[in-house]
């Protein structure tokens, strides 16, 4: 189940105004020079940044998410038609042969039922050509990044054309083991509504990543850092190897 951010069509509107610095995606689009890739899935597309950003570049790019919200917001961006998208998950793809799948963002921590995980990293592993990649990100635990979620460090309020003040803020709710709570506050100030969405994360550690990419026939060929997080992002690179089914 996608958070309410994504799933309500008011927020998902919003999104992408309430968050428009995505330079974290530069590093995914030199992977995708960086290994050729011409055919590519991006696994919870969200509202579509990243793959318009492929799309832009000459790339089929396939993108998936569960929610229908976020996934009506990319389609209707100019040069939405451009991207085959599929409102669901990695677990229940249509036949795909692609060079490349990503997880970009939060998306691969969003993901907090361990049967779900292990379906989603099976999903990738079908849709990925024999010798494909598997490029991904999630935050190092050793980091603690939940200690900066709260609303003082977190409290904004930004003017959206069209749409007026929207207030914003977080508050950390509950860390139990890997799995770490928070909330999200949104005020529009044009009507007074206000919504919420809460979020839940894993944080996995670096071996127990290994170790499920291995399960599901993955090849770890390297574990990078992300540019724009230094010392705090796992960037996890899993190849399909060329040589099984």
């Amino acid at each position: 189940m996608a958070d309410e951010c994504f799933r309500h069509p008011r927020l998902a509107a919003v999104y992408d105004a309430l968050d428009p610095d995505r330079g974290d995606l530069d590093a995914y689009v030199r992977m995708t020079e960086e290994f050729g890739a011409r055919r590519v899935l991006d696994i919870g597309c969200g509202t579509g940044v990243f793959a318009l950003l492929l799309a832009r570049r000459g790339i089929e790019v396939v993108g998936v998410d569960p929610a229908a919200a976020s996934v009506a917001v990319a389609r209707a961006k100019p040069g939405g038609e451009r991207v085959r998208w599929i409102h669901g998950d990695a677990t229940s793809l249509p036949p795909l042969r692609v060079d490349m799948a990503t997880m970009t963002a939060n998306a691969a921590q969003e993901i907090t039922d361990p049967q779900a995980w292990r379906g989603t990293l099976g999903g990738a592993y079908e849709a990925l050509r024999p010798g494909g990649v598997l490029v991904f990100e999630t935050r190092d635990p050793a980091a603690r990044a939940w200690e900066e979620w709260n609303r003082e460090d977190s409290h904004a309020v930004t003017e959206i054309p069209g749409v007026g003040a929207v207030e914003t803020w977080v508050r950390l709710v509950d860390v139990s083991g890997p799995l770490v709570s928070f909330r999200w506050t949104y005020v529009f100030a044009a009507d007074g509504e206000v919504l919420t969405s809460d979020s839940t994360l894993r944080f996995r550690e670096r071996e127990e990543v290994e170790a499920d990419l291995a399960a599901r026939g993955f090849v770890v060929e390297e574990v990078r850092g992300a540019p724009d997080r230094p010392g705090r992002e796992f960037v996890f690179l899993a190849r399909r190897p060329a040589d099984r089914p």
